[in-house]
């Protein structure tokens, strides 16, 4: 069995994992209404990414018998009123989601629950990935984004992205 606390921290990520693929659905319907289409495609992508992230989450406590508990998701509140806005909103974002994934680890090692934290730290190295994509985009926004023909490239190279399933195995 997963100490109270865990199970009670991992149900909550699931919900937290939900509302950030909400969130990056708003930053995509943000970028299509301004014609970004590639910048669209990155956060309807990474919305998916998220997703994938809270079934991670429910598949874990579900092969471990534990209960899983779904809670409402909240709308988005960030403010999208600037390119650059979103692209900080966005590093924000992750940074609080490393934040609750550490708590996670953390609570997991105080009881010594070895599979949990195994379990966390396929998300340790994904937190590490999105911080360091969020900072990527802000840089490359601060540097071409003022020149239409770069923001353009720039647009075309976030339309290449694809997506590709966590390969976590359980």
């Amino acid at each position: 069995m997963i100490n109270a606390k865990v199970r009670e921290l991992l149900n909550q990520q699931i919900n937290k994992e939900l509302y950030s693929a909400y969130l990056y659905l708003d930053f995509s319907n943000y970028f299509e209404d301004r014609g970004l289409d590639g910048f669209a495609n990155w956060y309807y992508i990474q919305a998916q990414e998220e997703r994938d992230h809270a079934m991670l989450f429910y598949r874990y406590l579900q092969n471990n018998n534990e209960k899983v508990t779904l809670e409402a998701i909240a709308k988005p509140d960030k403010t999208l009123d600037s390119d650059m806005n979103v692209l900080k909103a966005g590093l924000e974002h992750e940074q609080y989601v490393t934040s609750l994934i550490n708590e996670i680890y953390a609570a997991a090692y105080e009881v010594k629950d070895f599979r949990t934290m195994q379990f966390l730290d396929w998300f340790v190295k994904e937190q590490g990935e999105e911080e360091t994509n969020a900072n990527d985009m802000i840089t490359k926004m601060e540097l071409f984004g003022s020149d239409p023909k770069s923001l353009y490239m720039l647009n075309n190279e976030l339309a290449a992205r694809v997506y590709t399933a966590p390969s976590l195995v359980l």
